[in-house]
C-alpha cells in the first residue's frame, strides 16, 4: 500500500508544475478562434499552429515526466521504498539452455527482497518479479549446515 501511495504522491508532485506549464502555454499561445471563412486562408493558421506545437511540447513533457516516475518506481523496494542496490546480471542470450534467460537482479539494502528484471522478450516488454525475503535476514545465514551433520 505504501508503495502505491508513494507512486501517487510522485505523480501529484509532478502534476502541479506541469499544470503551471500548461497555464503558461495557454497564456503565451492562446488558441485562436476561427470562422468558416478563415479556415480557407492559410495565412491565419500560424497562431493555431504555434498553439498546437506548444501543447504538443507540453504533452511530451508530461509523458517524459511520467516515464521517469515509472522507471524510478520500478527500481524501489516494495517495503521500505529505498532504491535497490547491487545489480547482478545473470544468464546469457547465447547460452540460454545452460545459463537461463538474461536477467538483472537487484536487492534491497535492508534485505526486504530481490527484484529480478528479465531482458525484453519478443513482445518488447520487460517483466519483473519481486521476491520478498523473510523478516529476519540472518535466519538463512546463521542456520546450521544440513550437509555438515552439525546439530544446533
Amino acid at each position: 500500500m505504501r508503495y502505491w501511495a508513494y507512486f501517487a504522491g510522485k505523480v501529484i508532485a509532478a502534476a502541479a508544475p506541469l499544470w503551471g506549464v500548461l497555464w503558461l502555454v495557454q497564456f503565451l499561445f492562446p488558441a485562436p478562434r476561427h470562422s468558416r471563412d478563415d479556415l480557407a486562408d492559410l495565412g491565419h493558421m500560424m497562431p493555431s499552429l504555434l498553439h498546437l506545437l506548444a501543447v504538443l511540447f507540453w504533452f511530451l513533457l508530461c509523458a517524459g515526466a511520467l516515464a521517469v516516475i515509472v522507471w524510478d518506481q520500478r527500481r524501489r523496494c516494495r517495503v521500505c521504498l529505498r532504491r535497490l542496490r547491487m545489480p547482478i546480471e545473470t544468464g546469457s542470450r547465447g547460452l540460454t539452455l545452460q545459463l537461463g534467460r538474461p536477467t538483472v537482479e537487484s536487492i534491497c539494502p535492508y534485505g526486504h527482497g530481490t527484484l529480478s528484471l528479465d531482458d525484453a522478450d519478443i513482445a518488447g516488454m520487460p517483466t519483473s518479479q519481486w521476491k520478498a525475503h523473510s523478516d529476519d535476514i540472518w535466519d538463512e545465514l546463521c542456520a546450521p549446515g544440513k550437509d555438515s551433520g552439525q546439530e544446533p
